[in-house]
């Protein structure tokens, strides 16, 4: 119990976090035959009860996860709301039919929630965007302290490259990212120097395009996305899934993960994924005149 304690604190907010997290962790464990039951009643006839019960089963699997996650200073209830927006998705996105369990899918979709909110509000300064940046910010720490040899506060060259080679990134990014989670945010308002009367606000310049061109730019991205997926839908299941592992993914699969995953061999996978890139082309060469009649 005194873990517990000193993650949500004493105010009323978190022990409200606390009430929730002990109930969530009273749930009953669902069988797999059940939660196929429930996956199957809200994939083909959208029973809301069944996604309730789904989803309340596992949302032990999100306050697991927000807990590990606890380190990085923010509060435990926010990254637990953020899981539990990835549980939904999951939930929004599970095939029953595939043979996988929901709650190996949701792990996927409630980690990569959290950490992405952890990356958008740990500093003011965007941490990483790339999936080996994001790899690299959470996996850092945890390297610097299984090397033997670190005894200062920075890596020794040796050590960076060492990091650099396991997680595939330049030794560049690595130092970069030292160098962020050392540093700490400074306020705007304060000066740039002893002697100075000028604040570090007065020096930025307003880079971010203006509305309008914000406007356009949102437009562009709902009309690729809307045909995108008018394309997905003509797609048999398999081929769906194989397009969506290969070219949709933040983690993209390689032919033989697919094949093993599906039962079919590795060329099997690439030809299926060649004639789904053929649709999709095809599709889109056909319907791209009439962008503008269905969107509006």
């Amino acid at each position: 119990m005194s873990g517990k304690v000193s993650i949500f604190g004493d105010n009323e907010t978190q022990k409200a976090d606390l009430a929730y997290v002990r109930g969530v962790m009273n749930q009953p464990v669902l069988s797999r035959e059940k939660e196929l039951e429930l996956a199957n009643a809200w994939y083909k006839e959208r029973n809301e009860n069944a996604l309730h019960d789904l989803t309340k089963a596992y949302s032990r699997l999100v306050v697991a996860t927000a807990t590990r996650f606890r380190h990085y200073g923010l509060p435990i209830g926010d990254l637990i709301q953020e899981g539990n927006v990835g549980l939904m998705h999951a939930a929004e996105r599970f095939e029953p039919e595939r043979d996988i369990r929901f709650s190996t899918y949701a792990k996927w979709w409630i980690r990569s929630h959290i950490q992405d909110y952890i990356l958008r509000n740990w500093s003011i300064v965007r941490t990483g965007s790339t999936s080996a940046q994001k790899q690299l910010f959470f996996n850092l720490r945890r390297l610097r302290a299984q090397l033997a040899n670190v005894t200062t506060d920075n890596l020794a060259p040796q050590d960076r490259q060492k990091i650099a080679n396991i997680l595939n990134v330049t030794v560049e990014e690595v130092e970069n990212m030292e160098n962020r989670l050392a540093g700490h945010d400074l306020s705007l308002s304060s000066p740039i120097g002893e002697e100075s009367n000028e604040d570090w606000v007065n020096t930025l310049i307003d880079q971010n395009p203006s509305p309008e061109s914000e406007a356009l730019e949102e437009y562009d991205r709902s009309v690729r996305r809307h045909w995108l997926e008018a394309a997905l839908r003509q797609l048999p299941i398999r081929e769906r899934q194989i397009i969506q592992c290969r070219h949709l993914s933040d983690a993209p699969l390689t032919l033989e993960q697919i094949g093993e995953m599906m039962n079919i061999s590795k060329e099997r996978v690439r030809q299926l994924e060649a004639r789904a890139l053929r649709k999709m082309k095809y599709h889109l060469a056909r319907n791209i005149h009439d962008v503008k009649d269905v969107l509006w």
